[in-house]
């Protein structure tokens, strides 16, 4: 199955320690990694990760002056047909881009932007890189945590057109095609100047509680303990041992392999 626009075709994590992140990911979630040079003229290496065979994200180094001050993090794509155009309409949707409109070498053409609300994402235009295949991937689901839940939803409707169904108790959804592929929660009163807007990834497991402890061994900082979404599944979150933070879901009704 191929990635559709206005969907997540791509996760990356960028850190300040590739071998402790590959590490902990190859043992954690079973990934497998392979070194390759940077696209272009671009020094340093990029690290594809697969499962089940197939690319389903990257890892590299935050190095050098652009990323000075920049923590580690996950960052998704989200695909769109024409980047040059949805980089313009992000602008004027009151975006402040980071990087692009760019080619990425035999890979595609790209653009980050921070939402009004202040979280990052990226935007992907299809090259000779065609993203992750949904199928294989345990990577999917991206969750919005921000200040503002209003001034979010306008702009992101907006921007990929993704409809938005909100429940009683305030979460939102995002769709696209009538599929759900993402979420948006406000940040808790007690947490405000704590947790910085965001986009966290969500990765499918068989065992919330497990995985969790697992990650813990493996010297990652639990973020949010193993806990019951009604209807849902168990989720927790956690820091990785080089600081980017991602979750861990056992969903109630499976989504795929």
């Amino acid at each position: 199955m191929a990635v559709t626009p206005g969907s997540v075709c791509w996760f990356e994590c960028g850190t300040k320690d590739v071998a402790a992140a590959k590490t902990f990911y190859e043992k954690l979630f079973g990934w497998t990694t392979e070194d390759r040079p940077m696209p272009g003229d671009c020094p340093g290496v990029y690290t594809i990760v697969r499962r089940q065979g197939a690319e389903i994200a990257g890892i590299y180094e935050l190095a050098g002056p652009q990323f000075e001050g920049v923590p580690p993090h996950w960052m998704s794509y989200i695909l769109v047909e024409n980047v040059d155009e949805s980089t313009e309409r992000a602008k004027a949707l009151g975006a402040t881009i980071v990087a692009g409109p760019m080619d990425i070498p035999d890979v595609g053409r790209m653009t980050v932007f921070a939402d009004p609300t202040g979280a990052y994402l990226s935007m992907f235009q299809l090259g000779a890189h065609t993203g992750m295949d949904p199928d294989k991937t345990n990577l999917g689901w991206i969750e919005l945590h921000t200040n503002d839940t209003q001034a979010a939803r306008a702009f992101y409707t907006e921007l990929f057109d993704w409809k938005a169904k909100e429940d009683a108790g305030g979460y939102t959804e995002f769709q696209t095609g009538g599929r759900s592929i993402a979420g948006m929660m406000a940040i808790p009163p007690e947490q405000k100047g704590q947790v910085p807007p965001n986009w966290l990834p969500y990765a499918m497991v068989e065992d919330c509680d497990a995985c969790l402890k697992q990650a813990a061994d493996l010297g990652a900082t639990i973020v949010v303990p193993a806990t019951d979404i009604p209807n849902v599944g168990r989720f927790g979150a956690l820091a990785d041992p080089t600081g980017a933070h991602i979750a861990v879901i056992k969903l109630s009704t499976p989504a795929h392999a």
